[in-house]
């Protein structure tokens, strides 16, 4: 099997001002990264674009996944290539890839064969530097956090109350826990305890990717909460006067990054947080400035239907005003051997409790026989949803003619979209109804930390936020050694954090670490690069 890599080094790509002139756009609508790669000033658009009609807007999500992945992105990358094969004004949406996953387990997350986005390299490395940015005006205001403890100045903030973490695009578990300001009399700041997150788990990531413009960035920075006082009063960034100078490090990165698909489809490559941490989901203003340009846009969410598509919805499309057209189910012969057809049933219960129609989409892999497709197709064809087998990895968009047809066929339909909970329920009872309701628990049970720290955080008044679960991506449950549809099991609570900034509540549930580690064989040890600059082993 030929690797990605070599694919899409054989690709021709088409200058970025054409692709451009696919969506309506001028090349002085353009902020170019060489000849393929251009950021769009969205908001500069926000008035000529204002009067056109939305698209309309499909969703790519999964089954339970292996720890493989399953192809989501490669599914949402062929789809949008199938759609325009077969007449439509498609657009992709997707997230930017992280260094961690790239160079740790899952390597690359532009797609993969015939269904990538490109410059494929250059996507899954730096790209437009997006990421520096976050962690740059993330670790910022961990710098001046400390220096603010150092100096003695006001407002006062506990060195022992301190919530804000660093950050780094890595995975590195050593940084988990670490402690600051040893040695030097003083000299070196305040000691105190401290760690690391993964740079896509930021809050400052999410409110990029919740933002809907510049000011409303800023804006939100100010409301990042970092600490308490000995009171226990809450001190936020922009109380120590910090936010504007986050913006300023993020005035670039806010715009939309514009890329293309292996067979040339626009391709909007934006924001990357993770969705077994954080809300999972490309940048709003991308999603909408897509939807401003294409007839179909198709955006995905990550892992599970139970994290990411449950995030997109009661998060990302109730701040945003979005209603999704459909919902496409990725299944996978290796998932479905490990989780059966009632982990695809129950996601497929979700989907449509929110209204939106659904679609299977079963990923040939190429080692998959077809009759064991066929079956899982017939299994499938029991729980009454359209299905279709596709090979996008192989066949590019002609791999998935079929889903494309079945996929317009039912966005079709109004909308009847709508979020699983109001918000004027409070913090533990929205809790309690995406673990019943989603999750399929018997209950949850709260830990004494976690219902003292929801309690001050609905006592700041923050309790009509939706809540952002923090959950393990290999199970339904928040066990991952629970396989397919868990049943009477009780959800575990131990913590909850307020992320004022990005409007979501973080509750944390099982064992969710929030900086992964490396596995045993990284990715980066097959990654090099020759005199040349020709990078090999990336995947």
């Amino acid at each position: 099997m030929r690797s990605d890599l070599e694919i899409a080094r054989e690709a021709t790509l088409r200058p970025i001002t054409e692709v451009a002139a696919d969506l309506g756009l001028d090349p002085d609508d353009l902020l170019p990264y060489g000849r393929y790669i251009a950021k769009v000033p969205a908001p500069a658009l926000a008035h000529r674009l204002g009067d056109r009609p939305d698209g309309r807007l499909v969703l790519v999500t999964a089954m339970t996944p292996t720890s493989f992945g399953e192809g989501k992105t490669t599914t949402t990358i062929g789809l949008g290539q199938a759609l325009r094969a077969i007449g439509r004004r498609a657009v992709i949406a997707v997230r930017e890839p992280s260094l961690g996953p790239c160079l740790g387990l899952k390597g690359g997350a532009a797609g993969g064969g015939y269904s990538q986005v490109l410059p494929m390299e250059e996507i899954n490395l730096h790209f437009t530097g997006d990421l520096h940015a976050v962690s740059t005006a993330h670790n910022l205001l961990s710098a001046v956090v400390d220096n603010h403890l150092h100096q003695g100045a006001v407002p006062e903030i506990h060195p022992r109350k301190v919530v804000w973490k660093r950050v780094m695009d890595m995975n590195d578990r050593s940084l988990r826990s670490i402690l600051v300001g040893l040695e030097g009399q003083g000299g070196n700041g305040v000691m105190r305890e401290d760690g690391f997150e993964i740079t896509a788990a930021s809050e400052v990531m999410a409110v990029l990717c919740l933002a809907e413009n510049l000011a409303d960035l800023k804006r939100r920075l100010g409301e990042v909460l970092v600490g308490y006082d000995s009171l226990g009063r809450p001190v936020r960034a922009g109380d120590i006067g910090v936010h504007g100078a986050m913006a300023a490090l993020l005035k670039q990165a806010i715009h939309p990054n514009l890329v293309q698909s292996i067979e040339g489809t626009p391709a909007f490559v934006h924001g990357g947080p993770f969705a077994n941490i954080a809300h999972g989901c490309n940048t709003l203003i991308a999603t909408r400035l897509a939807l401003k340009l294409g007839e179909y846009v198709v955006t995905e969410a990550g892992f599970a239907a139970d994290l990411g598509a449950e995030k997109f919805f009661d998060i990302k499309c109730r701040a945003g005003g979005l209603k999704p057209a459909a919902a496409v189910l990725v299944v996978t012969r290796r998932a479905y051997a490990r989780h059966g057809i009632e982990n695809v049933a129950k996601h497929v219960e979700n989907l449509g409790g929110f209204g939106v129609p659904v679609v299977i989409s079963i990923n040939r892999f190429l080692d998959d026989e077809p009759a064991e497709l066929d079956e899982i197709r017939a299994r499938c064809a029991d729980l009454g949803v359209p299905a279709a087998i596709t090979d996008f990895r192989e066949g590019g968009g002609a791999g998935g003619l079929e889903l494309a047809e079945l996929v317009c066929a039912a966005s079709e339909s109004p909308s009847s979209f709508q979020p699983l909970y109001p918000l004027v329920l409070g913090i533990r009872e929205k809790v309690e109804v995406v673990a019943q309701r989603v999750y399929g628990a018997a209950g949850v049970e709260f830990s004494q930390g976690a219902r003292a720290e929801i309690k001050r955080i609905e006592d700041l008044g923050y309790w009509g936020l939706p809540v952002c679960m923090a959950k393990t991506p290999a199970s339904i449950s928040d066990d991952p050694k629970l396989p397919g549809r868990p049943r009477d099991f009780v959800l575990s609570v131990n913590g909850a954090k307020v992320s004022a900034g990005a409007g979501f509540v973080v509750v944390y549930t099982g064992k969710v670490m929030t900086m992964p580690g490396l596995p045993r064989q990284p990715a980066a040890l097959s990654i090099d690069v020759d005199a040349e600059g020709n990078v090999s082993g990336l995947f």
